[in-house]
């Protein structure tokens, strides 16, 4: 993509993971799972690439394939804490734009992060952008563990929830088995990808967990309830899925062996 503008890419890198400890260090076609993502952030036309971790491991692992590396405090709660540090420790500018990419999504299409720096770019108002796509399977939309979003006219997010959005009263209070999406219904479920603003990183220690992110076990609804403009790119499709298990290894195992 074209006239976009200066961006840094952040990887956060974390050591521990409930699910999968260690994942970002697992062998994956030769080489880290990390590793795949660094060289893919490599390849999005950033103006730097940085991996933050915590841990020496993995800190190690970065620096032996030739990342910018930084070891970050170990009691962050989120990515977007890690980004803050990593933001001040750089010194950018409080109007540079940063993505945060995760370390375990080794085949993120890079065009997903271009549509969302320009999004972010395109709107003056907004200090952070997000990525989103339609849903058109009942079975999503009243999937808890798929986050949908509201969009504005301006495709600003509304909010973000776990439950089915928008309710469409006259179908939906009706049994679900009979439920179909019409034409006309438009629903949009959340893709994890975050555009910041570094001024509104260097805010966000100091914004007070929200009531709304406590019951839907959503960061984003802090920045919602704090005030924050969100601006939504729309992605034609979901990305591939990330590392979350070893069942999800194993399966991009087997697609990079088939190709």
């Amino acid at each position: 993509m074209t006239n976009l503008p200066d961006f840094h890419i952040v990887i956060p890198a974390r050591y521990a993971s409930q699910r999968f400890p260690k994942k970002l260090l697992q062998d994956l076609g030769g080489k880290p799972v990390l590793q795949w993502v660094f060289e893919l952030a490599k390849k999005a036309g950033a103006k730097s690439v940085t991996v933050a971790t915590d841990h020496k491991l993995i800190y190690d692992a970065a620096a032996s394939f030739g990342a910018d590396v930084l070891m970050t405090r170990e009691d962050h709660e989120n990515g977007t804490e890690r980004l803050a540090e990593v933001a001040l420790a750089k010194g950018w500018s409080d109007d540079e734009i940063v993505v945060n990419v995760q370390g375990d999504e080794p085949f993120l299409p890079i065009g997903l992060v271009h549509n969302a720096v320009a999004a972010l770019a395109g709107d003056t108002v907004s200090e952070m952008a997000t990525v989103a796509c339609k849903i058109d399977q009942v079975d999503e939309l009243f999937n808890p563990n798929i986050v949908k979003v509201v969009l504005s006219d301006k495709n600003r997010a509304l909010y973000f929830s776990r439950s089915p959005m928008p309710w469409d009263r006259e179908r939906f209070d009706s049994a679900r088995t009979s439920i179909a999406l019409s034409d006309d219904y438009v629903a949009y479920r959340h893709v994890g990808l975050y555009v910041y603003r570094v001024g509104l990183l260097a805010r966000y220690a100091g914004m007070a967990v929200s009531p709304l992110e406590k019951w839907e076990k959503l960061e984003q609804l802090r920045f919602l309830h704090h005030d924050v403009n969100i601006q939504v790119a729309i992605a034609e499709s979901l990305p591939p899925h990330g590392v979350d298990t070893i069942e999800d290894l194993e399966t991009l195992r087997h697609l990079i062996a088939s190709r």
